[in-house]
């Protein structure tokens, strides 16, 4: 199931990339679902969990302007819009993923981000994904300890 996953995310990451692009260049005739079905239809003798991609697909797409949010301040030095392609969505569905994912545990969703940089991004898009993900989950977790620190109202 990992390496299934593996691909998974390969595929959402390709149709993501697609999307990005398109709508970028002004292509009206962009079908997200489509492309969808495209993408996972070339692996089909080979992905099973194909609910995954769509969820993380379609997660992403909707949420993009909200994770943009979340991520610019962690890269402040690089506006998000002049992030490579690739490492942008790569960072969102890194993003995505370890904000609703309960399933996968966080530093595997890190690891999985980081190999997809290193397959599909420039020479340092791995160090640079790791780094701005890394802060997130460190984030999150000081969040977390937060939150159960603050003692709750007694009614």
């Amino acid at each position: 199931m990992a390496s299934n996953r593996h691909l998974g995310r390969i595929v959402a990451l390709q149709t993501l990339y697609e999307q990005d692009f398109r709508l970028e260049a002004g292509d009206i005739s962009f079908d997200l679902l489509e492309v969808l079905d495209r993408n996972i239809g070339r692996y089909k003798e080979t992905i099973e969990d194909t609910k995954f991609i769509k969820s993380l697909v379609e997660g992403v797409t909707k949420e993009a302007k909200k994770l943009d949010a979340l991520l610019q301040p962690l890269a402040p030095e690089w506006p998000i819009d002049q992030i490579a392609r690739m490492d942008r969505v790569t960072l969102q569905m890194g993003a995505y993923e370890l904000l609703h994912s309960k399933e996968v545990p966080p530093k595997v969703v890190i690891n999985e981000a980081v190999e997809l940089a290193k397959a599909f991004g420039g020479d340092n898009s791995s160090k640079f994904i790791n780094g701005v993900l890394g802060t997130l989950l460190r984030q999150q977790d000081a969040d977390k300890a937060a939150k159960a620190e603050t003692p709750k109202p007694k009614k």
